[in-house]
């Protein structure tokens, strides 16, 4: 029998920004505390300690990825001065940064971020 195993970690962050062309009150500079959502999986657990990744490996590169958005604003970051910072695409610099991070036995799933707790943009790879 043959398993995939799944781990999910959350963090968050406070930062600003402000929508290009959203013609509405978003376009004004506003500020949210981000929560940020990830999950990854795999199928091979390492031979010593039997686990995919170590939560506290995962954890820190999260965090330091997070490092560089927390109390910015987001539309000064050069990634965000090509494109909006939405959650979606705030997600999808996550997901690009993260991946690149990981081992080759550690597969991306999705990245979450939510603006608040009724509102959330998850990003993921067809």
């Amino acid at each position: 029998m043959s398993f995939v195993y799944r781990l999910r970690i959350r963090d968050k962050f406070s930062s600003a920004h402000y929508l290009r062309n959203y013609n509405g009150k978003c376009e004004s500079l506003h500020g949210h505390n981000f929560k940020v959502e990830v999950e990854v999986y795999g199928q091979k657990l390492s031979q010593d300690t039997e686990i995919l990744i170590d939560f506290k490996e995962l954890k820190k590169m999260l965090k330091k990825i997070l490092e560089d958005l927390d109390h910015t604003l987001l539309n000064d970051l050069d990634y965000f001065r090509v494109s909006n910072p939405s959650s979606e695409n705030i997600a999808a610099y996550i997901y690009k940064k993260l991946k690149s991070k990981l081992p080759a036995s550690v597969q991306l799933k999705y990245v979450m971020v939510a603006e608040s707790d009724t509102s959330m943009a998850f990003v993921e790879e067809e």
